[in-house]
């Protein structure tokens, strides 16, 4: 086990250096147009961090990325349940969520505008639309193929559905669930960023598209790195945790 995640850590480490030489390259093609090296953008990173107009938007992002997490970690779940459970429901609402997957949400914003109006509600909801439905499909798979013999189990003891749900399914089915969730993280994160450069005044979002208008490079490369970094530390994270599920059951 040691050895295994010291090959990890080294891996992980040679992909960062990697990618870092391929910047730095990338870069010497391109120059300061397009790009920023890796010294220069760590250096203006290092900068932003400390600038007292950037925590804000941070803390805006934040908000409406966690509120969006978990509102479609809970409705990703209860949906998933019911349609693993209840063959009618899946015959019925399971093709229409895999044509609502299908859609491109960007086309829905005008829509969710006009529902939630400017502000943190059309970021959540934008956010939700993205990350619920891999999270639905996930768990309503997982619980499809939970064994026989702990459903009745359950039903034996006596179980209410939410009880049933939270004692025996969720159990039994976390490390295909945890699957649906490492996605629902990344496309959550994706909607509620596309919400706030659309239709936002505040957030990492904004200040991005902001960024962008100016063409403001430094800015542009620095959120960006730090966007990269996080959604990166958090793939790691909860892949490691998925394995970790895998390995006890």
């Amino acid at each position: 086990m040691k050895t295994s995640s010291l090959d990890r850590l080294r891996n992980g480490l040679v992909l960062l250096l990697v990618l870092t030489g391929l910047w730095q390259v990338l870069y010497w093609c391109v120059g300061d147009v397009a790009l920023r090296s890796p010294l220069e953008t760590f250096g203006y990173t290092a900068y932003l961090l400390g600038s007292a107009r950037f925590w804000p938007n941070l803390v805006e992002t934040a908000q409406a990325f966690g509120l969006a997490l978990v509102i479609s970690v809970v409705m990703g779940l209860a949906i998933g349940f019911t349609l693993g459970l209840s063959r009618i429901a899946n015959a019925v609402f399971e093709p229409v969520l895999v044509s609502s997957y299908a859609i491109p949400k960007i086309t829905l914003y005008p829509i969710l505008l006009l529902m939630f109006g400017l502000g943190m509600s059309a970021k959540v909801a934008f956010g939700v639309i993205h990350g619920v439905i891999p999270i639905a499909l996930f768990t309503t798979d997982a619980v499809r193929h939970i064994r026989p013999v702990f459903l009745k189990t359950g039903r034996t003891m006596g179980l209410s559905p939410l009880e049933m749900a939270w004692r025996i399914l969720l159990p039994a089915a976390m490390p295909e669930i945890f699957a649906g969730l490492r996605v629902g993280f990344s496309l959550t994160l994706i909607g509620t960023l596309l919400g706030e450069m659309f239709a936002s005044q505040r957030g990492i979002g904004y200040l991005l598209m902001n960024a962008i208008g100016l063409h403001n490079v430094d800015l542009i490369m620095s959120l960006t790195f730090m966007l990269t970094l996080f959604a990166g530390a958090a793939s790691v994270i909860l892949l490691a945790i998925n394995r970790r599920m895998q390995q006890r059951t």
